[in-house]
């Protein structure tokens, strides 16, 4: 009886401390996350819903904010072709820079790799330099360098031919961006290089493929996490944009930042609901790209 007594009281007790323990567990759970949930609530979370909501306002006289449900801001968006040419434009802005700064930096990528280490930390020191700068002086830099009295126009000069109009222009703005974005898309791909078993090639050489087939069907889909991660990371910044093409468009051609930056500060009055409108059907084109890209990646890794 005595024993039975004994057992009968253990069990509640290690009832009572297992689940003492689940709750310090859970606890300590909480608190570790907490720091994470607060940035993200307070620092996207927040923010994203106060423009979800603006972007349903109407703007209305001297630039007030009416707080009547309308979608005539998303309706504006679609219908007038400033708006939608805005997007287009941006989009094959992104999609050109990223697919020439992938043709570049592959290969000065590569070149990196296959350097011995002492060149190699030299190399991304160089890469890195331009880091050091104002990004807004080193634009304001392409300005000079592509003026009507810059290097490239003197240079022509000299050779005895007529000046070229480089700057302002859509060229321009393409050659400040992917000047900005190149390094970007070197770093993810040269740490995908740097892991890559050379080794492989030789085999595939030995089974017979050429070097175009070899990169294509080895080095390329083993690399590719790489090109997807300094894909997304020149691709999101350029579309949305506005210095670049502020300064050498001269102002010119109205991409996508720009029209958000002038809805919100330089219009007169300003238009925030129409501009929230707008950078949520950016947010969500966006996302879109991006999930059809790694979908495509994921596939063709498999």
């Amino acid at each position: 009886m005595a024993a039975d007594t004994l057992a009968s009281d253990s069990q509640p007790r290690e009832g009572q401390i297992a689940a003492l323990l689940r709750r310090s567990e859970r606890l300590q759970l909480g608190l570790l996350l907490f720091p994470g949930l607060f940035w993200l609530v307070t620092f996207f979370a927040l923010p994203l819903v106060v423009v979800v909501i603006y972007s349903f306002a109407t703007n209305g006289p001297g630039g007030r904010i009416e707080w009547t449900f309308t979608l005539n801001n998303y309706r504006t968006l679609f219908t007038e072709s400033l708006y939608v040419n805005a997007y287009w434009r941006s989009i094959w802005a992104g999609v050109w820079t990223t697919l020439i700064c992938l043709a570049l930096g592959y290969p000065l990528a590569y070149s990196i790799v296959r350097r011995p280490p002492r060149w190699r930390t030299v190399l991304l020191f160089l890469i890195l330099i331009p880091f050091w700068t104002n990004f807004l002086v080193r634009t304001y830099a392409w300005m000079l360098i592509l003026s009507n009295n810059g290097i490239i126009n003197s240079a022509i000069q000299s050779l005895g031919l007529p000046r070229v109009a480089l700057y302002p222009s859509e060229g321009a703005v393409l050659i400040g961006l992917i000047y900005g974005s190149l390094p970007f898309m070197v770093l993810p791909i040269y740490a995908s290089l740097a892991r890559f078993d050379f080794t492989l090639m030789e085999a595939a050489a030995d089974l017979g493929a050429d070097q175009v087939r070899a990169f294509l069907r080895v080095m390329l889909p083993l690399t590719m996490p790489g090109v997807a991660a300094g894909s997304v990371l020149v691709f999101i910044p350029t579309v949305g944009q506005f210095v670049v093409s502020d300064l050498l468009g001269g102002a010119k051609v109205d991409y996508l930042g720009n029209l958000l930056q002038r809805l919100f500060t330089r219009s007169n009055p300003p238009n925030w609901p129409l501009g929230s409108a707008m950078a949520i059907v950016f947010m969500i084109v966006l996302t879109v790209a991006i999930i059809i890209y790694f979908r495509v990646t994921t596939e063709e890794d498999r």
